[in-house]
């Protein structure tokens, strides 16, 4: 039986221009399995079965009991088997095999190294935490890994359906989908982490939702290593020191605290002018000039049959035309002029 999260790939790896032999080769199914499940507007359900039991069942507690005794070093597998067949075990050495390394403790990774990805292919995406407590305030950010243009909106929460709305936003802005987005291990993004086998995951259902209509396949990066999606990471950094501070601190000499509205009027100008204006020191090029290269050349495009929301639909408490800003445009200007400096 498919997985709703594989049946999820078929369609958006289908939606990339992937012929029907390569989704098959890169999941690991039949082609007829991938036509059947293309062909299925929904996910097909079926009733669960109870797990089955096996040979190798009664004897889980002594090779746990084995394999702890040997640590740090490790038992082999027929060794462990001759072990197991004086104590009656008729089941192959696969099994065996299977459940040694299930049970077993996690390798340790290599050292992460910086990676680059190709035009329209990865884009990085998470949240960041300014301020907690009863005022808190927090940034939905995207980074492209091509060209590093970058992208921030202001909120007050972290909730899952604020992702998905900002999600909108995000696309509107960018005019296009990258075919992947790594995202951090919030339980906003995912809700059991390698639920079904290494490396797959029980994605939570908005984002599921929203990967599918789409077309781009959510990622996940390793966990307590925030160095997986470095780029984002390094532009977390920037957004506080070269627009968050500046701008708070301007703020509280005038005894205010930067908010989500005052915030939001701003950071659509200054990533514009600023930030996708700066000269990165690895691509030694402005994300801007990059970003119009990749959107040209690689990004897939927009789904005809979503309409993003409005900016009031998005922030319904934010700038409003009519609505007086805790200082005059003026302000925000000679600001925006020092921040630029």
């Amino acid at each position: 039986m498919l997985l709703k999260e594989q049946w999820m790939q078929i369609h958006v790896l289908k939606s990339q221009g992937l012929s029907l032999r390569e989704i098959a080769r890169q999941l690991g199914v039949s082609r007829n399995t991938v036509t059947r499940y293309l062909s299925a507007d929904d996910f097909p359900r079926y009733k669960p079965r109870d797990p089955r039991p096996t040979k190798l069942d009664p004897f889980h507690d002594y090779i746990r009991e084995r394999m702890h005794a040997a640590a740090p070093d490790h038992i082999a597998g027929q060794a462990l088997l001759r072990e197991l067949r004086s104590l009656g075990y008729q089941g192959e050495l696969r099994s065996l095999q299977a459940f040694m390394k299930l049970v077993a403790a996690p390798v340790v990774a290599d050292p992460v190294v910086r990676f680059e990805t190709a035009p329209g292919q990865q884009m990085q995406c998470d949240f960041v935490v300014f301020r907690r407590g009863a005022n808190p305030l927090y940034a939905c950010t995207a980074t492209l890994g091509f060209s590093r243009w970058r992208w921030a909106r202001f909120t007050s929460n972290e909730r899952a359906d604020t992702l998905i709305t900002y999600h909108h936003a995000l696309f509107d802005t960018l005019g296009g989908v990258s075919r992947e987005i790594l995202y951090d291990n919030a339980k906003t993004i995912v809700d059991t982490r390698d639920a079904y086998a290494q490396g797959h995951h029980r994605w939570h259902p908005g984002l599921l939702d929203l990967a599918k209509r789409y077309g781009f396949l959510p990622r996940l990066c390793r966990p307590y290593c925030a160095q997986t999606k470095g780029k984002v990471e390094h532009f977390h950094r920037y957004l506080r020191g070269n627009f968050y501070v500046p701008l708070a601190s301007w703020l509280k000499q005038s005894g205010l605290a930067l908010d989500v509205e005052t915030a939001n009027a701003e950071v659509g100008k200054w990533s514009r002018d600023v930030a996708n204006q700066r000269i990165h020191p690895i691509t030694h090029a402005t994300p801007a000039v990059l970003f119009d290269q990749q959107k040209r050349q690689a990004l897939g495009p927009l789904p005809t049959f979503i309409v993003a929301p409005s900016l009031a639909e998005i922030l319904p408490s934010t700038v409003d035309p009519g609505m007086p800003l805790q200082h005059s445009l003026a302000v925000y200007q000679q600001l925006l002029t020092e921040v630029r400096a």
